[in-house]
């Protein structure tokens, strides 16, 4: 029974810590929470499809040595516009496909594979169908009319090469944009052209004695998915002019003689149509204009022959680094101001590309749009939260304090700041309280517009000799100012409050000299002068917010104020003799007396209190009497 109190608290201490510092982590889990959202709907579908290309293209452009070769086992045999030329409009008499057999079977392939649909019967399919027969390596394609029925193999061909040829469906179907990305492994019990011509491959080359090397049937992971990436190899050249392009040869050169029978010597060859707009597939290297299906399907043997599909994380993997992404970016981006936050969000993007394109490299297909985006919306989350939090606080503080003061508020807004209001404070400062002397008598005498306007430039100038002094009004009282000297930010050294104090002063005596440039204005234009009165008292404060939700103030109690205040009243005392207005407390004077002149004034009993106290005038040190 001991151990329930710890065991409670320790959770509920973990949930304060939580909630104390919820902006470093709150923002940033709620963006990934959103881009998490977005991904499962498929929003961020487009900009990952877009990163599929860009990913490819980086690769292709960082050399012979990260960029992929096509691998030199597969040999494309194309009908293309030479061939077209030579024996005729597309589609052709299937004869022209049986005497490319006979042609081949000389050069002793592993494998032939058909990208070209044979479904109508004609009066050739018994020629062709005996050449495949006889070559007994033959791969069929098997098409899908777009409404899920199959469009099979000729009857009299599947009739008489009966046992002596796979078959493979060739259905590719592109993304929104176009690009062929996956491939479909298996359209139910039937296999793609690609795996069905890598059996065959293998098969043959098992039973061959002069093959180099044996080539495992498609592994039991490839078997049990039916979807796979498409890792595209590289660009395709229409006539091979490198070792790492894919061999591509023209029909026509193949069946004429001047390709060399030896060049398909135990290759994978595929036949396929590649004349412009027959048989059009985008790929991330070939968008406009697209190229022929035939190199969908030697990308598909591609990645078969040397196991390099691309390999997606799951699910949860992807949860994890955007909720990573979105609170790292939070932490990271958050005390930084907003040309920072920019090149620091521009810089992990760039890295993240980097690791992204590293994985590519690597096999791995990460998210790209998803985290950077992740990144940018908390980059921009937390410049819109920063902007409504420098209003509040500028709301709060800006027409009462100095600019700089200002930017200093908001460049450590975390020492004051709670929530959306300024945490309760205890400090140590300097309340100056300044008040007209008789301005009911002249409130009378004006019209109300003329003595507003009165009131207001008086109000300007007094302020403005404040806050050049380095304080903060605090409020305006009827007619009286209340400023205060070392607000908001708590004081933790005498000699800071000693600063405190000695800029008060200053500035109550600054106030007297502008007050007789002030008048002189006045009297010029008839309106009436003015007298007031200072009273200044160093001490304790409570500092914080006060108002409702739907306004709030920035305010200064406690006796410190009450003290100023009747110190204000008390200078209507002083002799006309004394220039300056201003009555200050015994602890006031302690820390300016080095700075000033001073000169006991009376021991007083200020309402609400028991005790005598010691009140000072005060005036400049160079001045005499």
């Amino acid at each position: 029974m001991l151990l329930q109190p710890a065991f409670w608290k320790r959770p509920l201490g973990f949930l304060q810590v939580l909630q104390r510092h919820q902006q470093r982590w709150l923002p940033g889990l709620i963006t990934a929470t959103c881009t998490l959202g977005l991904w499962q709907a498929g929003l961020w579908r487009s900009l990952e499809q877009q990163s599929y290309n860009l990913l490819f293209q980086l690769r292709e452009q960082m050399g012979a040595n990260i960029a992929l070769d096509w691998d030199d086992r597969i040999a494309v045999i194309a009908i293309d516009e030479a061939s077209l030329k030579q024996y005729g409009r597309f589609p052709w008499s299937r004869q022209r496909y049986a005497e490319l057999l006979d042609t081949l079977a000389i050069a002793q392939p592993a494998a032939v594979a058909f990208d070209i649909l044979m479904v109508e019967a004609t009066s050739d399919d018994a020629a062709f169908a005996e050449a495949v027969f006889f070559s007994s390596n033959v791969v069929l394609a098997i098409g899908n009319d777009g409404q899920g029925n199959a469009l099979e193999i000729a009857p009299l061909i599947a009739k008489n090469a009966s046992g002596a040829y796979l078959s493979g469906h060739v259905q590719s179907l592109p993304d929104t944009d176009g690009v062929s990305r996956q491939v479909q492994l298996y359209e139910g019990q039937l296999p793609a052209l690609g795996i069905a011509a890598l059996q065959v491959y293998s098969e043959t080359l098992a039973n061959t004695l002069n093959a180099t090397e044996i080539v495992d049937k498609p592994p039991p992971s490839i078997t049990t998915q039916p979807w796979a990436w498409l890792n595209w190899p590289g660009p395709v050249s229409p006539n091979r002019s490198a070792s790492d392009d894919l061999a591509v040869y023209s029909f026509q050169a193949v069946q004429s003689g001047q390709v060399p029978p030896a060049v398909f010597q135990n290759k994978l060859v595929l036949v396929g149509v590649t004349a412009a707009g027959l048989d059009p597939v985008r790929s991330p290297y070939h968008l406009n204009p697209p190229i022929a299906g035939v190199f969908f399907h030697a990308a598909v043997i591609d990645n078969l022959l040397n196991d390099r599909f691309l390999r997606r994380p799951s699910l949860a993997w992807v949860g994890l680094l955007i909720l990573g992404m979105g609170l790292l970016a939070n932490s990271g981006l958050q005390p930084r101001g907003p040309y920072s936050r920019l090149w620091m969000t521009l810089g992990l993007s760039m890295l993240w590309l980097a690791i992204a394109l590293a994985a590519f490299i690597g096999g791995w297909w990460l998210p790209l749009a998803a985290p950077v985006g992740c990144l940018w919306v908390t980059a921009a989350g937390l410049q819109i939260q920063e902007q409504k939090q420098r209003q509040q606080l500028m709301a709060l503080f800006a027409m009462n304090v100095s600019p700089q003061m200002a930017h200093l508020i908001w460049q450590q807004k975390a020492a004051i700041l709670k929530g959306k209001e300024i945490a309760a404070q205890e400090l140590v400062a300097t309340v100056l309280f300044v008040d007209i002397r008789g301005f009911t008598q002249i409130a009378e005498q004006m019209p109300s517009k003329a003595l507003l306007i009165w009131l207001n430039r008086y109000f300007e100038v007094m302020t403005d000799c404040i806050i050049a002094h380095g304080g903060m009004v605090d409020k305006y009282i009827g007619d009286a100012i209340m400023a205060v000297f070392g607000a908001p930010f708590a004081r933790t050294h005498s000699a800071q409050i000693g600063q405190d104090a000695i800029a008060a002063v200053a500035a109550s005596l600054d106030m007297h000299q502008r007050l007789e440039q002030l008048n002189q204005e006045f009297a010029a234009s008839g309106q009436p002068t003015v007298r007031f009165g200072i009273g200044i008292h160093t001490g304790a404060l409570i500092a914080g917010t006060v108002g409702s939700r739907q306004r709030l103030n920035y305010s200064l109690f406690g006796d410190t104020v009450n003290v100023a205040s009747r110190l204000e009243s008390l200078t209507k005392e002083i002799s006309k003799a004394i220039p300056y207005r201003v009555l200050i407390t015994t602890v006031t004077q302690g820390y300016i007396k080095q700075h000033f002149s001073t000169a006991p004034f009376r021991s007083v009993v200020l309402r609400g209190r028991r005790t005598e106290t010691l009140v000072y005038t005060v005036k400049p040190l160079d001045k005499k009497g």
